[in-house]
Parts: structure tokens; sequence; C-alpha cells
């Protein structure tokens, strides 16, 4: 797929159709910040916290559809990427069936959950470019937090009631599972024991610096605000300063080898979305950006009768994009 558009980026030219922007601010900061989680994840920081949300989930076990999302939502919150709550999947899943729940209830809101938390995440790529829009108009980056968390937060839980109110969560009444129940095809695997590592709880509460540094800097940077009226720099080079001391601070404090950092699945998971974005988005922005006046004229007549559809039209938009901040930009 990403060859793919990029023979398209070079093709384009020649028929006289301009190339979009690279997403290199997008970029440089989902690749700082996988850069200190996956240090967090060499010094055993993901391992501590995938051990307290297996914690937390065995201790309310019935109550595993809620949580679930709740818990995956505040890890990508914590994280500014949905990566870190891939590890928590297997642990959700295994802890709905032990409680007889189908496990793609609470596997599909807690999915859902990490990608609306994405929008309210401090050191995410799109609302750091949406605070930057929203200054221009006096709303400043506290106040952009104040909503976006709150109203996010509001409809994870929205929908994980709704889940669990109007589906047969009952693994039980799944004939395929009690097939295989029957022939001995299921197991259980029980709380896992896992070793956490001597720096895992230091690594975590690294990453927790960098990430209230980040808001604080933001908060100082906000023109709004008015405490530095010519900052040095915006709230992208700071997250970047930030999160690679960050990762920097991780792997000397909690003596970390690098060559297990470039091995570990978190940065090479990272690097491959940096990879699609580089590729997918410059492909879709070229697209959107060489057809907007046709978008605006056609979206704008359709909005006029039918105004609840400017949602699917950002939900198009951001198929053709592949990337939450490219509909922002247009």
């Amino acid at each position: 797929m990403v060859l793919q558009a990029d023979w398209g980026c070079w093709f384009l030219p020649a028929i006289g159709v301009k190339p979009g922007n690279i997403p290199f601010d997008v970029i440089s900061i989902i690749m700082a910040v996988i850069a200190a989680i996956s240090a967090m994840q060499v010094a055993g920081g993901l391992d501590y916290l995938v051990h307290q949300t297996e914690k937390l989930l065995r201790r309310n076990p019935k109550y595993i559809t809620i949580l679930a999302p709740i818990v995956t939502y505040f890890l990508t919150i914590f994280a500014g990427t949905g990566n870190i709550s891939l590890a928590t999947l297997p642990v959700i899943a295994e802890v709905a069936k032990e409680q007889g729940v189908k496990p793609c209830r609470p596997l599909s809101t807690a999915v859902v959950s990490a990608q609306i938390a994405i929008t309210a995440s401090p050191i995410s790529a799109a609302v750091v470019y949406m605070s930057s829009v929203m200054e221009g108009h006096g709303i400043s980056y506290l106040h952009l937090l104040s909503v976006v968390i709150p109203s996010t937060l509001l409809a994870v839980l929205v929908m994980s009631f709704l889940v669990t109110m109007l589906f047969n969560s009952k693994l039980s009444d799944d004939p395929i599972y009690r097939k295989r129940l029957e022939e001995g095809l299921v197991e259980l695997r029980g709380e896992k024991q896992i070793e956490i590592k001597s720096g895992a709880k230091t690594s975590v509460w690294l990453f927790l610096l960098g990430v209230v540094g980040v808001v604080i800097y933001a908060i100082i940077n906000s023109p709004s605000m008015g405490l530095v009226e010519k900052p040095l720099m915006n709230t992208t080079n700071a997250i970047l300063i930030i999160m690679l001391s960050v990762a920097t601070l991780t792997t000397v404090i909690c003596k970390v080898d690098t060559d297990n950092i470039l091995n570990s699945s978190t940065f090479k998971a990272g690097m491959s979305a940096c990879i699609c974005i580089l590729g997918v988005a410059w492909l879709g922005d070229t697209f959107v950006s060489n057809n907007i006046d046709w978008i605006k004229d056609t979206a704008g007549e359709v909005i006029q009768g039918h105004p609840w559809l400017l949602a699917v039209i950002f939900f198009l938009l951001l198929l053709c994009c592949t990337l939450r901040l490219q509909p922002q930009k247009h």
C-alpha cells in the first residue's frame, strides 16, 4: 500500500497534479512518542501497566464491558497513541471469557475508545494541531482539553452502557463456543504471573513526567494565556524535545539496552505506522487538496439541507487521508 502511494505521488506530477503536503509534524511527534514508549516497554513499564490493568479487571470482572473501554481510554490519553492499549487486549479477552462474556463486546468497545481518546490526549498530534488552530479563535489549549476530555469520556461511558444493555453478551448463548467447549478446545489461562523489572515503575513515572511537561509548556506557550510573548518554540517542538529526553532518561536511569529498544514490538509497530502515514496520507492529501473546491461545493450543498451529514463527510475524508489530522487542515 505504501509503495503504491509512493508510485502514485511520482505519477501525479506527470499529469499536472500538484503533490500534497507531507505530514512531517505528525510523523515526528509519533516517532518521538514511540521512542519514549519503546524505552518504557523495554524497561518493563508496559508490563507493569498491563499487570495493573489485569488486577483492576479481575477485581471487577462483572463490569468488564464497561471497564475495558475506560482502561484503554485512559492509557491512550496517557500515551498519546493507541499502540499502548493493544497490549491490554489479550487480558480483556481472557477476563471476559472467564466471566462468561463474549470477548467481542469489551474488545470492540475498548478499541473504539482508544481511537476516540487520541482526539483528547494532551500529547497527540491531532490535539496539538487543533489547539494551534483554535488559538486564533481565542480558545486556549486548556480550554480545548476541558472540552474534549469530558466529552470523549462521556461518549465512551454512554457507548459502554449501551453495549451492555442492548446486546446479548452471554458467551454461553453462542453455539460455536458451546461446541468448542464440549470438544475441550477452550482453555482458560487464568491470571498470568508477570515478572516486573526493577525499573518498571520508574519508567512509567518518567513518561508521566514528560506528559505533564508537555501540558505545562503548552499552557505557558498559549497566546491566550499571555505568559510568554515570543516563545522560542512551538508545542510540536516541545513534544519532540521532551519525549526524546524521556526516552534518554529512561535508557540511562533504568539501564535499558538500546538494541532491545530497536527490536521492541512497540518500536516496530510505531515506525511502520510512520511509513504508512508518509505514503498513504501524502497521497490522500494530494487527492483532497487538488479537489478541495469540488469537495467544498458539493459538501456545502449537501450540508445546507442535511447538516448531520457533516459527520459522514469527515468520516469519508478520514478514509481518504488515513490520518485524523488531515480533515482538520481542510
